[in-house]
C-alpha cells in the first residue's frame, strides 16, 4: 500500500511528517531524512 507523506519544516527548524490518509499520524525529526524514517516507523507499527 502506498501512502502520501507530507513533510514541512516548522518554526523551530524541525521537520514534521504527516500521512493525510491516516488522521493523527504525525512524526518529526531534526532532518527530512529523520522525519521520513520516523513516520515510516509510525505507519508500520
Amino acid at each position: 500500500m502506498k501512502l502520501h507523506i507530507s513533510i514541512e519544516q516548522d518554526e523551530d527548524g524541525f521537520f514534521v511528517a504527516e500521512v493525510p490518509a491516516l488522521p493523527g499520524c504525525l512524526s518529526q525529526g531534526k532532518t527530512r531524512e529523520e522525519a521520513l524514517a520516523n513516520i515510516r516507523e509510525a505507519v508500520e507499527g
